[in-house]
């Protein structure tokens, strides 16, 4: 046996020696970690689909409240949307309370839906889209009680180049500030929208209308002054 070979034998009785006491040492530290990834794994996706589970509900019993409404049945869609604006997950939870706003509305109960709008739009945590949707009901639904002024602060900042909302704030506005008797604040933000390509026709065709509309007011105003 040449002295390389030797050696080499040596090393590996050395190599399995050591191995052998750091398993003796730490083998159960091995095996507990390996139990443990496995537990975790299990916990998850365990987790997971309770979690579907419990979405497909809550979508489930969305779709019937709606049907239920759908059909004037406004006390039991009441029921689940309640059930679900408290127990379901957070994004049901809040399509949930946005429902409600809108039922709040439909009964007259402005005060009470405008609040629960404000609500929805002020959840820094949930979908921006619903967020600023929240914010444009909440500004409709205010314009019979609020000034010109407090109108524009809730969605003027909403009125801006490249905003998606921003035709929606402008007739809003606009509406709020015909109300008030502010005709130039009224034409300005009508023309703003007309000429805005990117608006929906039907919007733009109300807004021409409104334009319509106010042109003779707008005629008599310097006689007035």
């Amino acid at each position: 046996m040449s002295d390389e070979s030797l050696f080499r034998e040596v090393d590996e009785e050395v190599r399995n020696e050591q191995l052998q006491k750091l398993w003796e040492k730490y083998g159960i530290y091995v095996i507990s970690a390996c139990i443990g990834v496995i537990v975790a794994v299990g916990g998850i996706k365990g987790w997971q689909a309770y979690n579907q589970s419990v979405a497909e509900t809550a979508g489930d019993n969305y779709i019937r409240a709606i049907s239920l409404l759908e059909k004037d049945d406004a006390a039991e869609a009441e029921k689940i949307l309640s059930d679900l604006a408290s127990n379901g997950p957070r994004g049901y939870a809040a399509l949930a309370n946005f429902q409600m706003a809108a039922v709040l509305a439909e009964k007259g109960r402005i005060d009470s839906a405008i609040r629960a709008y404000d609500a929805i739009a002020d959840d820094a945590g949930l979908d921006e889209m619903l967020r600023n949707l929240s914010r444009i009901r909440a500004g409709l639904l205010s314009v019979e009680s609020a000034s010109v002024q407090d109108v524009e602060t809730r969605l003027g900042d909403l009125n801006t180049r490249d905003n998606p909302w921003r035709n929606a704030a402008r007739e809003i506005i606009a509406l709020a500030a015909y109300k008030a008797g502010d005709d130039a604040k009224a034409d300005r933000l009508y023309t703003e929208i007309v000429g805005d390509l990117s608006a929906p026709q039907g919007l733009r065709e109300r807004a021409q209308l409104m334009l319509t509309l106010l042109q003779p007011r707008l005629q008599t105003e310097p006689a007035q002054n």
